[in-house]
């Protein structure tokens, strides 16, 4: 099979994760302090696709392009195509088309994780080449997600949420295509909801009579597009870590698979792993529980920390209660005054301050 190329779409509002989106994109919000796109980037280069085309929408194309750079220091070559509208996947495999330029490519949604990457499906692309190969997984409401109907080992249908699902096998967000698929989404109409869909693009392709297969997901696999599940890919992605400390300890106990970044300083503190602490952040008098990822120039002070994403530059003061399963935007403050200890649950946006009676 000719040179395979990469497709990552990073375009969409990211409203479910709101107020964080409202002032970054949501594939770079970070699992274990790495952006989630930089997890996609990696695992299209260790499958070795290292030409890699990002689809960027006006609203955060800046921001993507200011954080992944040419792509180099990932071991890519990054080309960037903006997309003026959020019109479908299929609109964006359309739009990259001079990019893609009749090659075979890996399409990649920017905010999904997968914890084994795709080595295999690459393998199993390049030795069948099927005209299209695609992801599927069981999952617990397949009415949110594209669904495969299956008839023995054979692909018969694909449907965008239905109401009723035929199975509870979905579409994760990672697809193989060979050229045709750009033919075959110039014929579709748009959805319902307005948009050019991929499952009814590759809908066409099965109808065309031609070759589409699917792998099984082995590993877990997580659309980090709400708390909930940014929350769960954390704590998946931290499972694997490798404990390394670089920062300065004093009186403190350290548990478990921790990583300590260079320049943090930790006083009087207790860390139970798995957790991350960025570098140059400050942690004082403090408990930091296991699946807590802290970002870089982080504080946080006399208070409890478990589950939870803190972002670059917040701070975490004075909480009379622990903090738990909550994301804490940039440079964002939580602080309390005296009162009644509760358990806090919260996304909190980027420069928001929260004093809690």
């Amino acid at each position: 099979m000719e040179n395979l190329k990469g497709l990552i779409l990073s375009g969409g509002a990211g409203t479910r994760l709101r107020p964080i989106t409202h002032t970054s994109a949501k594939q770079l919000v970070p699992v274990a302090n790495k952006p989630v796109l930089f997890y996609g980037i990696e695992a299209l280069v260790e499958a070795g696709v290292t030409e890699i085309g990002i689809v960027i929408a006006p609203e955060t194309g800046d921001e993507i392009r200011e954080a992944v750079g040419d792509g180099s220091a990932l071991g890519a070559s990054v080309t960037y195509i903006p997309q003026a509208e959020p019109l479908g996947l299929a609109h964006a495999v359309l739009t990259a088309e001079q990019f893609l330029g009749g090659s075979p490519f890996v399409m990649y949604l920017g905010d999904n994780l997968l914890r084994d990457g795709i080595t295999e499906l690459v393998e199993a692309f390049r030795r069948n080449e099927p005209e299209a190969l695609i992801m599927l997984t069981p999952v617990v409401h397949p009415e949110h997600y594209g669904v495969a109907e299956l008839d023995g080992d054979r692909i018969v249908r694909l449907v965008e949420k239905p109401k009723d699902p035929p199975s509870d096998l979905a579409l994760v967000g990672v697809y193989m295509f060979r050229p045709s698929v750009l033919a075959a989404a110039k014929t579709i109409e748009p959805s319902a909801r307005g948009e050019l869909e991929i499952t009814d693009t590759i809908q066409r392709l099965i109808d065309d009579g031609k070759t589409v297969e699917y792998h099984r997901v082995k590993g877990w696999w997580k659309d980090t597009g709400q708390l909930q599940d940014m929350l769960a890919a954390n704590r998946l992605v931290l499972e694997d870590i490798e404990p390394r400390i670089a920062g300065e300890l004093v009186d403190c106990n350290v548990e478990g698979r921790v990583v300590i970044g260079e320049g943090a300083l930790l006083e009087r503190t207790t860390v139970r792993g798995p957790a991350v602490i960025g570098p140059d952040a400050h942690i004082a008098d403090a408990y930091i529980g296991p699946y807590t990822a802290i970002g870089r120039d982080c504080e946080v002070v006399n208070s409890e920390v478990e589950h939870s994403i803190l972002l670059r530059g917040s701070k975490v003061c004075n909480l009379a209660s622990r903090m738990e399963a909550s994301l804490l935007g940039r440079n964002a403050t939580l602080s309390r005054s005296a009162g009644l200890p509760k358990t806090i649950r919260m996304i909190v946006g980027d420069n928001s301050e929260l004093t809690l009676p």
